[in-house]
C-alpha cells in the first residue's frame, strides 16, 4: 500500500519541496508540493527522478576498507578503528596540517553537510582545507567579503520585484540558478518579462536562458570583468551614478572613480568584442530603470579576473542605487542566522593570512585552491610536510579538479584515506575507508547554506520520509563518529558532538549583550531544546537564537523546531527587505567600495585591455539534467541533450574539417581528450564548449551506467596553473585550447 511524504528536494539551489510517493520503504515517485511556501509545486526533471537517484543500485549499502590491497565491506565499528588508527597516525607523525580535508558540492545540500564539517576542521586544527568553492564560487565569497566584511553576505537579485535584470555568465534555465535560491526561475523570469521587464544575458553561448532575453550580448569569454568596468565607467562619465539611500553607508566613489578612469568603452570594445555604442547603453539602460539587478555566475567566476567581475557586479548594483532596495540586489535573512549584532564597526575581512606549501597561494576565507590539492600531496618542500591523509566528504576532484590524471596518481601515494561517499567514483576508489551515507529519502533536510542565498525569506524542514535500513547509519551519525576518531575521542558517544556544540554555542549567546538569552544559564538553555536526536536539537538552537526566533520564550511568536515541525509546508518569511548596515562587518561600518586588495588587482584588468586570444578558447556548460558528476550513473537523467559534445560553431568546425558527430581532439596546457563535435551556431565563433562533470572511464569505480556512456573530464585539459589571484579560483572558462579532427582508430 502506498502512502506519501513531503521533502525538500536536494539535487540543485533550487530546494523545491516534492511530494514522494512511497511503496514500503521505496520511493516510487516525486511530484512538486503544491502547497510549499517557497516552490508552489514547482519540479523540475532531477527533482522528477528523485526515487531513481535514491534507489540507485550502485550507491554503497555497507562501509568499505581496504584489505591486502581490496576494498571489501566491513562493519561500521571496524571502519572507524581503521579511520582513528589512520588519520592519528599521520597526526601523531606528522602534524595536523599533513591531514587534508576535501570537501565536495553536496555538503550544502544536507543537513549533516551543514552541521558537521566545520567541527571537524576546527578539531583537526589543519589549514590544509580546500573545497568546490575553488573550483566554483570563491570570487564572489572574496569580493563580497571585501566589500561588505563578511564572505558569506552576498546579495541576490529580487527576481520577484526588480524591472530590469541584467545576466552575466549565468544560465538558469539549466542550472536553476547559483547563489540565488529561487524555485522555478524559469518562471520568474518569464514573470519579469510579462510585467514589462527588460532580460539582458551576457554571455558567449546562446543558452536556453539567452534565448529568452530581451538582448543577448556574446561577450568574448573571460572578459566580463572589463566589460562591468566599461559600465560603470560610463555610469561616472555620463553622471548617472546615484547611489540614492545607500549613500551614507558607501565610501569610496570618488577613488573608484579614478581606477576606473581607463576603462572606456571604446578601451575595451575590442578584448570584449562589444561595440563601445552598446556598452554605453547597457550602462544607460540599468541606470533608467526604476529598479534593477546585477546577477552574475560561474561563467563570470572561473575567468582570470573572476574577483573582480564578481566586484563590479555589485559595484554597479552600488552605483545606480539598488543595492538593498526591493527590486534591486538584497541581503536574504535567513532563520539559522546567528542573532543580528548592532550595526557598526567589526572585524573586517582579511586574505592570505596563511598561504600554501608549494606554490604559496594566499588562503581565502580559510581554504586553499583545489587545483593545489596534487601538488601538495605529492610534491616535498622545505617548508613542512605534505600532505599525507585526506578525508574527503562528498568530494569527487579527480574529476572536477584540474588535472585529475596527476591528482589521481598523488592519492595513490597518500598514507591513508577516507572518503565519505554514496558511491565508488574516480576518487574513493583511492580510500583506505569508505563511509557510505543512505540515500536522501532516509535523511531528514534543512537548507542552511542556501536559505542565505534565498530570493524570499522562509524556513522548511522535512524528517526522513523512509526509517533508516538496517545496516545503514545516518549522516550525521557518520559524520559525528569520524570527527571523533580524527580528533583522539575515538569511541565516545557520537551524541557528544552534538553536546559540545550546544554548549560552547549557548555558552557564547549568553555573555553576548545583543543576544535574547544574555545572562541565562547556559544548561538551562540546553535543557529547553526539543527534537528527536542531536542534529534536531542544533537545528531547535538555531532557530530559537536567530533573528526570527522564540528567544527560548522571550518571543513567544517566534520560531522554534516545535513551531516548524507544525508547518510541514514551510513558514513564510516574507520578501527581502533592506538591511543595510545591519550586514556590514567592515572595519569602517560602511561599504568599502575601493578595498586595497582590489585596487591592487585593477592593473592586471587593465594589462588585459591588449591581451587578445589568437585561437580557439574552452567555455565549459550545464545540463538541466545532471549536476556534476553526481547524477549520470541514473538512466531517467542521462541520455538526449544531456551528452559530453563539443559544441563548436560551423566556421570553426569547417575550419578544421570536422563535421556534424565527428570525434575532435581537444589539447589543452594539462592534456587531452577526445569528443564528439556537436556543430551548433549556438557558441560563437572562435569558442568551444565542453560539460563538465564527465570522464567516468576509470578503472575500480562501481558507476554500472555511468561507465556505458563515460564521456571526457573536461578539467583533465587543464594543468591547475591558472587561477584568479585574488581567490584562488581556477580558472575553467576562456582557456586557450587547440582542435583537430582525430584520426580514426
Amino acid at each position: 500500500m502506498s502512502r506519501t511524504a513531503l521533502r525538500i528536494c536536494p539535487l540543485c539551489e533550487a530546494t523545491c519541496g516534492l511530494t514522494l510517493t512511497i511503496e514500503g520503504t521505496r520511493v516510487t515517485g516525486a511530484r512538486g508540493d503544491r502547497d510549499d511556501v517557497f516552490s508552489r509545486g514547482f519540479i523540475c526533471p532531477k527533482g522528477a527522478s528523485f526515487g531513481a537517484v535514491d534507489g540507485d543500485p550502485d550507491r554503497l549499502r555497507a562501509p568499505l576498507v581496504r584489505r591486502d590491497g581490496e576494498l571489501r565491506e566491513a562493519t561500521w565499528e571496524e571502519a572507524f578503528d581503521a579511520v582513528a588508527a589512520g588519520v592519528r597516525g599521520v597526526v601523531d607523525r606528522h602534524g595536523p596540517h599533513a591531514v587534508g580535508v576535501v570537501l565536495g558540492n553536496p555538503n550544502v545540500h544536507t543537513v549533516a553537510g551543514g552541521l558537521y564539517p566545520p567541527v571537524l576542521l576546527a578539531g583537526l586544527g589543519t589549514r590544509s582545507i580546500f573545497t568546490a568553492s575553488t573550483v566554483d564560487q570563491m570570487p564572489k565569497h572574496v569580493s563580497s567579503g571585501l566589500l561588505f566584511g563578511d564572505a558569506n553576505a552576498i546579495p541576490v537579485p529580487d527576481l520577484d520585484r526588480t524591472d530590469h535584470l541584467l545576466l552575466i555568465g549565468a544560465n538558469p534555465l539549466e542550472s536553476n540558478g547559483s547563489l540565488c535560491t529561487a524555485p522555478d526561475f524559469p518562471g520568474k523570469l518569464k514573470a519579469l518579462k510579462a510585467r514589462g521587464g527588460t532580460l539582458v544575458v551576457i554571455d558567449p553561448r546562446r543558452t536556453r536562458t539567452a534565448k529568452l532575453a530581451d538582448r543577448h550580448i556574446p561577450i568574448r569569454p573571460g572578459t566580463d570583468a572589463l566589460l562591468l568596468a566599461a559600465m560603470a565607467y560610463v555610469l561616472f562619465d555620463e553622471d548617472l551614478v546615484d547611489l540614492g539611500e545607500l549613500a551614507p553607508h558607501v565610501e569610496g566613489v570618488d577613488e573608484l572613480r579614478a581606477e576606473l578612469r581607463d576603462f572606456t568603452p571604446e578601451a575595451v570594445a575590442s578584448a570584449c568584442d562589444v561595440e563601445p555604442a552598446l556598452i554605453r547603453t547597457l550602462a544607460r539602460d540599468l541606470a533608467a530603470a526604476p529598479t534593477a539587478a546585477v546577477y552574475g555566475r560561474i561563467g563570470s567566476c572561473t575567468v582570470p579576473y573572476g574577483t573582480l567581475g564578481s566586484w563590479l557586479v555589485d559595484v554597479l548594483n552600488i552605483l545606480t542605487g539598488n543595492l538593498d532596495r526591493p527590486g534591486g540586489a538584497l541581503f536574504p535573512q535567513a532563520a539559522t542566522d546567528r542573532t543580528p549584532r548592532p550595526a557598526g564597526p567589526s572585524h573586517g575581512f582579511a586574505l592570505g593570512r596563511w598561504h600554501s606549501r608549494v606554490s604559496k597561494h594566499p588562503e581565502a576565507k580559510g581554504e586553499l585552491p583545489l587545483s593545489a590539492l596534487a601538488e601538495e600531496i605529492d610534491t616535498a618542500t622545505e617548508d613542512g610536510e605534505p600532505v599525507r591523509a585526506l578525508i574527503a566528504v562528498a568530494a569527487n576532484p579527480v574529476l572536477s579538479a584540474p588535472d585529475g590524471d596527476r591528482l589521481d596518481k598523488a592519492l595513490d601515494g597518500l598514507d591513508f584515506m577516507v572518503s565519505v561517499d554514496p558511491y565508488l567514483n574516480e576518487t574513493s576508489r583511492h580510500a583506505d575507508v569508505v563511509l557510505p551515507p543512505p540515500p536522501p529519502s532516509q535523511s531528514p533536510h534543512h537548507d542552511f547554506a542556501f536559505n542565505t542565498l534565498a530570493v524570499r525569506n522562509q524556513v522548511r524542514y522535512t524528517r526522513p520520509a523512509v526509517p533508516l535500513e538496517p545496516g545503514r547509519m545516518a549522516e550525521t551519525e557518520i559524520l559525528a563518529r569520524l570527527i571523533l576518531a580524527a580528533t583522539g575521542m575515538h569511541g565516545a558517544d557520537p551524541s557528544a558532538v552534538d553536546d559540545l556544540v550546544v554548549g560552547q554555542t549557548l555558552g557564547k549567546a549568553v555573555k553576548e549583550p545583543h543576544s535574547p538569552v544574555h545572562g541565562r544559564d547556559p544548561k538551562e538553555l540546553a535543557a529547553l531544546l526539543t527534537g528527536d536526536n542531536g542534529p534536531e536539537r542544533r537545528l531547535d538552537m538555531m532557530l530559537r537564537l536567530g533573528p526570527y526566533g522564540d528567544g527560548f520564550g522571550v518571543r513567544p511568536d517566534g520560531l522554534s523546531l516545535e513551531k516548524l515541525l507544525a508547518h510541514p509546508h514551510g513558514i513564510d518569511l516574507g520578501p527581502l527587505a533592506p538591511r543595510l548596515p545591519q550586514p556590514l562587518k567592515t572595519r569602517s561600518g560602511k561599504v568599502e567600495l575601493l578595498a586595497r586588495p582590489i585596487a591592487d588587482d585593477l592593473p592586471r584588468l587593465r594589462r588585459a585591455l591588449d591581451e587578445l586570444p589568437d585561437g580557439l578558447v574552452l567555455v565549459g556548460r550545464r545540463h538541466l539534467r545532471s549536476n556534476n558528476s553526481w547524477m549520470h550513473n541514473v538512466p531517467a537523467l542521462t541520455g538526449g541533450s544531456n551528452r559530453c559534445t563539443l559544441h563548436i560553431h560551423p566556421e570553426d568546425a569547417e575550419r578544421v574539417g570536422v563535421r556534424d558527430g565527428d570525434p575532435v581532439r581537444v589539447k589543452g596546457a594539462g592534456g587531452e581528450v577526445t569528443a564528439p563535435a556537436e556543430v551548433t551556431d549556438a557558441v560563437r565563433r572562435g569558442v568551444v564548449s565542453l560539460p563538465h562533470g564527465w570522464g567516468h572511464d576509470r578503472p575500480g569505480t562501481r558507476m554500472s551506467h555511468a561507465a556505458t556512456d563515460p564521456g571526457v573530464n573536461v578539467n583533465q585539459l587543464l594543468d591547475g596553473s591558472l587561477l584568479d589571484p585574488l581567490s584562488g579560483n581556477a580558472v575553467l572558462n576562456g582557456v586557450p585550447v587547440e582542435i583537430a579532427a582525430a584520426l580514426p582508430a
